[in-house]
């Protein structure tokens, strides 16, 4: 009998290494020999988080316990480990386990089920045949041309084409060429990169071996930020394995081919996702974009042929090598083919990684894998690819997520993140959050991302404190389009897309902030106040939950808030049983 303890960081957060200590000092107690413990990454309900699935001896799932801390561990390690009884109240629910299998796993089909810091395991499931098939009995323009039938197109975002960018690399002569993975993920609500490289780091190894042979590289790079250090432990684990295994450094296979990887902890810029601003990295300089063409293909790393793609890209290669570019090409749209990986953030009942076919409504992705909107509220907008993307409204839900119908909304489907948003949200200040975080990441080479910016959140910052002027919202789409027009790189062209769709699907948000000083949302502290009506039945609760002390009144007559004194933190109205708070 097996017993594994989910262990992404999710769950280590959650509390999975005090299950997995509780769980070791229970078995080594009741002398159960039979038990053995290990460990696997985020299986992608991070809100079930810790999990802990117990195999038979044949290697059958019997149980998967969700929500496992220290303090209930015993329930499962005495009614199960010791008595051959499921703890039926502490399973995964018909529900959530029906989410999981109804995904179509491709980058996650070992993430949560095998031990990542054991490469026997992902051999155990086909894996390096992919790249043992590729070296051995196929030529580079043949493992081109399967991924050109697969139509797999870059998962980093732009959504371009992943063949042709290896085969412009192989059709460039040098001495040395190089295969970069991108695992800089820095969009805000984005975690797909980093469950994959903790969850199953040698997919990630294998694509990178088979797009180096396609391309002729002869070495490859992992560029992942420092703020990863479990996915970097586990990288490094995967590559000493694998070089033992005769799968990285000389005569790889058993052929005449020398290839390794070697990894580049970065320092967490979120430019440096910009491939030329990542090769700037790598070679020691501040990362800041240059102007292309040259393309990296030709003149990339050291200026000699580089490919760049991300995680999610190369963990897709192997599947689509074992099981034929057809295969992945049935999968999804006509444009947009295969599955793509979705982080689920923000207002949402189940926060966590989901994989599914391109061209699946977005109204299916969060009613269905993400279980709806926390509290039944009503689902006001998705932000898609993060800071370069765009807020799409509820009235769209039914939109196809594939890169096309994506962008027609002013979204993109970027990297992979969803953040959620319901009624309390104020689309003015969600814009306003990601000018700020686009104006502290610009690298500041050109002056429109680097002034640009810093002027559309000043306008935004006076909006949102109430001090909004006439014009204040066409001279947000002045700068917008003046930004997108002239910034070097596609982060700062992209830049004003938060706002820009805000303002077509909201306008009337901004319009109230402006002219009428009120936030529709009830979000903006600058333009909401608060008070007491008279369902209040003098409970006092209000008043002890106050932190500044601004609610008087007496025990069972009504209370009155000081707006003075109020600083608008809400707690009144969070503490009151009888809805006796108003906020105006």
């Amino acid at each position: 009998m097996k017993v594994v303890v989910g262990q992404g960081s999710c769950g280590i957060a959650s509390g999975a290494k005090k299950t997995e200590e509780a769980l070791k000092e229970l078995i080594k107690k009741n002398d159960l020999k039979d038990v053995k413990l290990d460990k696997t990454g985020c299986i992608g309900t991070c809100y079930l988080e810790p999990i802990v699935d117990v195999y038979n001896d044949e290697g059958e799932l019997e149980a998967r316990y969700v929500k496992v801390y220290a303090e209930n561990v015993d329930r499962i390690v005495e009614e199960h480990l010791k008595n051959k009884n499921i703890v039926k109240d502490m399973l995964i629910s018909d529900e959530d386990a029906a989410i999981l299998s109804s995904q179509d796993r491709i980058v996650l089909r070992n993430c949560g089920v095998i031990n990542p810091e054991r490469i026997e395991e992902y051999v155990k499931r086909d894996g390096y045949k992919a790249a043992k098939k590729a070296l051995t009995k196929m030529t580079p323009e043949e493992v081109i041309e399967v991924i050109k039938i697969s139509g797999l197109r870059g998962r980093g975002g732009a959504g371009f084409p992943t063949w042709f960018k290896w085969d412009a690399a192989r059709r460039n002569d040098a001495d040395e060429k190089y295969i970069v993975c991108n695992a800089d993920e820095g969009d805000p609500g984005a975690f797909m990169d980093r469950s994959v490289l903790e969850g199953d780091p040698n997919a990630v190894l294998e694509g990178m071996i088979i797009g180096g042979y396609a391309m002729g590289a002869t070495e490859g790079v992992i560029y992942v930020r420092a703020e990863y250090p479990l996915a970097i432990i586990r990288l490094e684990i995967a590559l000493e394995q694998a070089r033992k295994k005769g799968y990285l450094g000389k005569g790889i296979f058993g052929t005449d081919i020398d290839f390794d990887i070697r990894i580049k902890a970065g320092a967490g810029a979120f430019v440096c996702g910009e491939e030329t601003a990542l090769i700037a990295s790598l070679e020691g300089e501040r990362g800041m974009p240059r102007l292309k063409p040259p393309f990296p293909a030709q003149k990339g790393y050291w200026q000699k042929p580089t490919n760049i793609n991300n995680v999610e890209t190369y963990a897709n290669v192997a599947w689509i090598i074992r099981n034929g570019g057809e295969a992945f090409a049935a999968r999804g749209t006509q444009k947009s083919n295969g599955s793509k990986v979705f982080a689920l953030a923000g207002k949402i009942k189940k926060g966590g990684l989901v994989e599914v076919p391109m061209g699946l409504p977005i109204k299916e992705v969060i009613y269905k894998m993400g279980g709806g909107i926390k509290e039944d509220k009503e689902f006001k907008a998705v932000q898609m690819g993060g800071p370069s993307g765009g807020c799409i409204p509820a009235s769209l839900v039914d939109t196809p997520v594939d890169y096309e119908s994506i962008g027609k909304t002013g979204a993109i489907v970027g990297s992979g993140g969803m953040i959620v948003m319901d009624e309390t949200t104020c689309m003015v200040d969600m814009a306003r959050y990601f000018l700020d975080f686009t104006r502290d990441e610009s690298c500041g080479k050109c002056n429109y991302c680097r002034i640009g910016t810093k002027r559309m959140l000043e306008i935004l910052e006076r909006i949102t404190n109430g001090e909004g002027k006439p014009g204040d919202i066409e001279l947000l789409e002045e700068l917008a389009m003046k930004i997108r027009d002239g910034a070097m790189c596609g982060l700062g062209q992209t830049a004003p897309n938060p706002v820009l769709t805000t303002i077509r699907y909201f306008r009337n948000e901004y319009e109230d902030h402006i002219y009428n000083h009120k936030c529709t949302a009830k979000s903006c502290k600058a333009l909401i106040s608060y008070s007491i009506s008279d369902k209040c039945v003098g409970c006092t609760l209000c008043a002890k939950n106050c932190p500044v002390d601004a609610i008087s009144g007496k025990v069972k007559q009504k209370h009155v808030i000081d707006n003075d004194k109020c600083i608008k933190c809400g707690k009144c109205a969070e503490h009151c049983k009888f809805q006796a708070v108003n906020v105006e």
